[in-house]
């Protein structure tokens, strides 16, 4: 990455993260490569490798080599670039939920693949993740909206999905309801298996297998009970 400089930068002369910086240490981390782009990387790695509790704006500062007064230029704090790394993820996500869609196969086939993908994206991209389904202030204007509000790219694919394999739609069921689900039980299995509780052993289904089953129940209810209204 441009500009990156590592921790041995604390080895090297980096200013202390305490001090007030002089004029020289101020000009060489606005004139910075790409700042910002720097340190959500940075932030993206401290959260995958420590969690999101895990690192502080000075500790950022001192892994792309700048003083911690230069962070705020792009940054109000560590909550708004925390933020940013959850706005990235969810982008990132939902270009690949798209590209799943887009795949080959039948309706049902690429939409439980956009889970599969979900699950790939929570396990390798554990910075992202973690990020995006951080708790913020309430009142924070960086805060991703609600899927019930204005949604996010990744639910508008779900519900598009639905949409696609189900043009008659589910009786008196919001889609947005069936999406909701499908999203609640991805998350749930993602979040089982980056703790290392999700259940396994012989007999027991893997993360992939047990997505798919959960996938086939909600679907196949919401139109079976649509039939029967």
């Amino acid at each position: 990455m441009r500009g990156w400089r590592g921790p041995s930068q604390r080895e090297a002369g980096a200013p202390d993260a305490t001090e007030e910086p002089d004029a020289a240490g101020d000009r060489r981390g606005y004139h910075h490569g790409n700042l910002k782009e720097a340190l959500i990387q940075a932030a993206r790695r401290f959260i995958a490798e420590r969690g999101l509790g895990g690192f502080t704006l000075v500790d950022a500062a001192k892994l792309v080599g700048v003083t911690p007064a230069a962070l705020y230029r792009h940054f109000r704090g560590r909550e708004a670039l925390v933020a940013e790394v959850a706005f990235r993820g969810y982008g990132q996500l939902a270009e690949r939920l798209a590209r799943a869609l887009a795949g080959s196969g039948t309706p049902l086939e690429r939409f439980t693949r956009m889970g599969e993908t979900y699950l790939d994206f929570a396990e390798k991209e554990p910075g992202y993740y973690a990020a995006m389904f951080a708790a913020r202030p309430p009142d924070t204007s960086t805060e991703p909206p609600s899927p019930w509000g204005r949604p996010r790219g990744a639910f508008d694919l779900l519900v598009e999905a639905l949409g696609r394999i189900f043009p008659d739609g589910f009786g008196s069921v919001d889609p947005r309801f069936i999406a909701l689900e499908v999203w609640v039980l991805a998350h749930g299995i993602a979040t089982l298996d980056a703790a290392g509780q999700l259940p396994k052993g012989a007999g027991l289904p893997g993360k992939h297998e047990l997505l798919r089953a959960g996938i086939l129940a909600i679907v196949h209810g919401a139109t079976g009970a649509a039939r029967k209204s």
